[in-house]
């Protein structure tokens, strides 16, 4: 079982202002089988963390490892997927999912042929040929979510992926999403703003302070796991379990923000 691990990650930006501490001694392991969502406010270091992950820059203490490795920098071990799905227009769906393993040197018969299957597993295939600028908000994520699985990643690490979607087209990508999950076993890390969402689709949720962000609760969930078994999505949302989670972790992160405030007024 591949391990994707933060080992008590600190992350400080200089700045002509003073620095800004960004992350404060989190730590947190993804492993394969699992979907591993970070939750909080703006400003409480999520996309910095996601960052750190996927190699874009170094810790300022702490270490990164993948199998008890550090990691050097981005990898292919490691797919992201972006809140803006970065897609080539000038390519088609089939070329922009294939993008990576063009870069790979990977031959144009293997890498077309992979880019099918990538786009069959999104409920894409009959979309190989057409361009960008015909696809709508959530066939456009569904692309990059194949590009990034058609290099064959370990993990996946999700940066507010469905964040600019609308309500009805963001529950059915977190089906979609849940079903891709299933079917291949990757180990997933993904940052949302969004509290139902990230009970939805975690196997393991963490709740981060605002700045510097700090891990300050992490719970075990099993809604995800019960929605592939078969019980509706709005079934599971609109249910007692649920709603009295979401509204705890609502608590949480306006007391966190209350506290914040209160500090910087007494500052």
């Amino acid at each position: 079982m591949a391990s994707l691990a933060v080992h008590a990650v600190s992350m400080v930006y200089p700045n002509i202002r003073g620095a800004v501490h960004a992350l404060d001694n989190v730590s947190l392991e993804v492993c394969s089988g699992e979907i591993v969502v970070a939750l909080g406010a703006s400003g409480c270091g999520k996309s910095t963390l996601l960052g750190l992950m996927a190699g874009f820059q170094k810790p300022t203490r702490g270490q990164i490892t993948i199998d008890g490795k550090p990691i050097a920098g981005p990898g292919a071990d490691r797919g992201v997927v972006f809140q803006d799905d970065a897609l080539m227009p000038w390519l088609n769906a089939e070329e922009n999912v294939a993008f990576g393993l063009r870069l790979q040197n990977c031959g144009r018969a293997e890498r077309l042929a992979r880019a099918k299957d990538m786009l069959a597993l999104v409920h894409l295939a009959d979309f190989a040929t057409h361009k960008i600028d015909e696809m709508s908000g959530g066939m456009r994520q569904r692309i990059g979510l194949a590009r990034a699985l058609a290099v064959q990643p370990d993990f996946l690490l999700m940066d507010e992926p469905l964040g600019a979607l609308d309500e009805l087209t963001r529950e059915r990508m977190q089906s979609l999403l849940l079903s891709v999950w299933q079917q291949t076993g990757k180990g997933i890390f993904l940052i949302t703003h969004s509290i139902e969402e990230a009970l939805f689709l975690a196997t393991e949720l963490v709740l981060l302070t605002p700045r510097p962000g700090r891990i300050t609760r992490r719970i075990r969930l099993d809604f995800a796991r019960r929605h592939l078994a078969g019980e509706p999505a709005r079934s599971i949302k609109s249910g007692p379990e649920f709603i009295a989670m979401r509204e705890t972790l609502l608590d949480d992160i306006f007391a966190a923000e209350r506290e914040i405030a209160d500090g910087l007024l007494q500052d």
